[in-house]
């Protein structure tokens, strides 16, 4: 298993508060996440898609619905997976981060509180990433690493064979579940990039925004990997 965490983020006290003025999220553009505890779960909404995923591998992926106005936010209701927001500031009860929503989210049935926002344009998910940087180096390998966070799910290449696998994502904390990855041989730099890349992304990590994409600190807050967007 391949886990990214900082400090966990408690979501169990969300208190309610004065509203805030804020537009309802759009099914179709914009980018929404949520996450909670007990257990620790995540929800994407973006590019017309909403992914839930839950500690233990559970995932769930569904094309995101119209919302529908309710008393102070909006819902959006599938089959499977249904998003519940409510425009009330919500503590993480943990650390000073403040979530503008009370999020309620039934996946097959089941009931998962938390907190949500929506994502700004240059948020993690919903886009791809080059490996720029392995624990301060060049990648070395002939071909880039490149990954996807969205909604839930992570793909990618390790320059070398292909990846997939489950995520949460908690402030700063992303949690990957178990990868499944092609058994490609590839070249000796290929696969020593890879050896790296997947050595790298172990440990405690925090997600740190920088001018031009993320990087992913260790503890002592050097870098372990460097990502940058994928240009077209």
């Amino acid at each position: 298993m391949i886990r990214i965490l900082a400090p966990l983020v408690a979501l169990s006290a969300c208190t309610p508060m004065v509203a805030p003025d804020t537009p309802p999220p759009a099914a179709g553009g914009q980018r929404y996440g949520a996450v909670g505890t007990e257990p620790f779960w995540s929800l994407g909404l973006a590019d017309g898609k909403m992914g839930f995923a839950a500690a233990g591998g559970r995932t769930i992926a569904v094309a995101a619905p119209p919302a529908r106005p309710s008393f102070n936010g909006e819902r959006y209701v599938t089959d499977r997976l249904t998003l519940d927001i409510t425009h009330s500031p919500c503590s993480d009860g943990m650390s000073d981060k403040r979530y503008p929503d009370t999020v309620l989210v039934i996946a097959d049935g089941r009931e998962y509180r938390g907190c949500g926002e929506a994502k700004a344009d240059n948020a993690l998910e919903a886009r791809d990433w080059r490996v720029s940087a392995i624990r301060g180096e060049a990648p070395g390998g002939p071909r880039p690493a490149t990954l996807r966070f969205d909604a839930g799910r992570l793909t990618g290449t390790t320059g070398c064979n292909r990846l997939t696998a489950s995520y949460t994502l908690a402030g700063s904390a992303v949690t990957i579940g178990d990868a499944t990855m092609t058994r490609m041989a590839c070249p000796g730099p290929a696969m020593a990039q890879e050896q790296r890349l997947a050595a790298a992304l172990k440990g405690s990590l925090t997600l740190v925004q920088g001018k031009d994409g993320f990087m992913l600190a260790n503890a002592d807050g050097s870098a372990a990997v460097t990502l940058v967007p994928v240009r077209p």
